[in-house]
């Protein structure tokens, strides 16, 4: 290979790598995701989770927040396949973001990841609880946190996509600093037609020969 290729390849992998750190940064598509799908319980929220055992001292109400509607977002880099998010976002009243959940899916990936921003300040060891309608509900993890969010993710476990497909509310609940409950209700009935339907957006990044 001339030296002349050398360091076009040079720039086309520090290209790749800018365009997926931005996508981290902006749309949340990361590489922090754990290795076993969440699994659905019945169980009390004082259960065991990930190796540590609480006891929840309460509920609490969540503050009034505005849900958008849910949107779809592709994203294609030469050479790889598409990745698309279907994502929900829900603001407080002062306008400071209070929580984004995503469904992440790589074109020809069977497995797809499920992800929920949320403020920081909350008892990461209880993860994040899920429930569609009155249905099981679905821990996650929390896998990382930046200076102003909390990101809690895995892979999705199919049953789990299907109940947000045919439901109409998706609950979800957090556990806070001085360990109460704290839930939101969440819109899922138009879910499907947005997965299934034209992205709202698609992303492209041309790399010049």
């Amino acid at each position: 290979m001339t030296s002349q290729r050398l360091r076009r390849y040079d720039s086309q992998s520090h290209l790749v790598t800018a365009l997926s750190v931005l996508m981290l940064l902006n749309f949340g598509i990361g590489t922090a995701s754990a290795q076993q799908p969440a699994k659905p319980d019945g169980g009390p929220a004082s259960e065991k989770l990930a190796g540590q055992e609480f006891a929840l001292r309460g509920q609490r109400a969540a503050r009034d927040i505005k849900y958008s509607d849910w949107r779809k977002f592709c994203f294609k880099v030469p050479g790889t396949n598409m990745v698309c998010r279907t994502s929900i976002s829900g603001t407080f009243e002062t306008g400071q973001s209070a929580v984004r959940v995503d469904l992440i899916e790589r074109e020809g990936d069977k497995a797809a990841r499920l992800q929920m921003f949320l403020p920081i300040g909350l008892y990461l060891q209880a993860g994040v609880k899920i429930t569609i309608d009155q249905g099981a509900a679905y821990r996650f993890p929390y896998v990382w946190c930046l200076t102003n969010t909390c990101i809690a993710a895995d892979l999705a476990d199919p049953k789990l996509i299907m109940e947000m497909e045919t439901g109409q509310k998706l609950q979800l609940e957090v556990v806070d600093s001085s360990v109460l409950a704290v839930t939101t209700a969440l819109p899922v009935n138009q879910f499907a037609a947005v997965r299934q339907g034209t992205p709202t957006q698609t992303f492209e990044q041309n790399i010049d020969e």
